[in-house]
């Protein structure tokens, strides 16, 4: 082989290996993060993280959020499904303010909670058999929008059951069949 055809052939090399890494590094930047921002209004803890990055969830992250989520009455933790979070990512952007921050009323709750808030009295809205159980549901509100827009815009998105609980100015949202209340 001609020295010169070698060097040259090996400087193309070089080349096409730093503009594929330009590339990669140009697709890891444009790889959309999807972040969440909560505060909780039964233990004052806030949390800022982005849980999943293209398609793929980030499991430091959703470890995280399962403990945020626990039940704050026991402590007991249980596993979400990242569908939730998905949904709360959406139902954020289609309110057109992806920084607002997601007051969560109640997250994973215990069969022991659940029986607890169930019966407290005739009127609490509680269902015996609540996906919060599962980890599938959360109630939440978001400052600054008013609870009937919040279910509005979950209800338009038809991605699981929307509770509307105006009195007590929160909205439940899971991942159950199409429904409302």
């Amino acid at each position: 082989m001609n020295h010169r055809v070698g060097n040259y052939a090996f400087s193309l090399f070089v080349v096409s290996l730093a503009g594929y890494q330009g590339r990669s590094e140009n697709a890891a930047a444009a790889t959309p993060e999807y972040r969440l921002r909560f505060f909780h209004t039964h233990t004052n803890e806030r949390l800022d993280i982005v849980y999943r990055r293209g398609a793929t969830y980030v499991p430091e992250a959703l470890a995280a959020l399962d403990h945020y989520l626990r039940d704050h009455r026991t402590g007991d933790v249980r596993h979400f499904d990242p569908r939730l979070f998905d949904l709360l990512h959406d139902l954020i952007a289609s309110l057109h303010d992806s920084n607002s921050e997601i007051h969560v009323v109640c997250g994973y709750r215990t069969l022991w909670s659940n029986e607890v808030l169930r019966t407290r009295s005739a009127h609490t809205g509680v269902a015996r058999h609540s996906l919060h159980l599962l980890a599938e549901a959360i109630d939440i509100r978001i400052p600054g929008i008013p609870p009937s827009m919040v279910r509005d815009a979950a209800l338009a998105l038809h991605r699981g059951g929307v509770g509307y609980y105006g009195a007590s100015d929160f909205v439940h949202v899971d991942l159950g069949r199409v429904r409302r209340w």
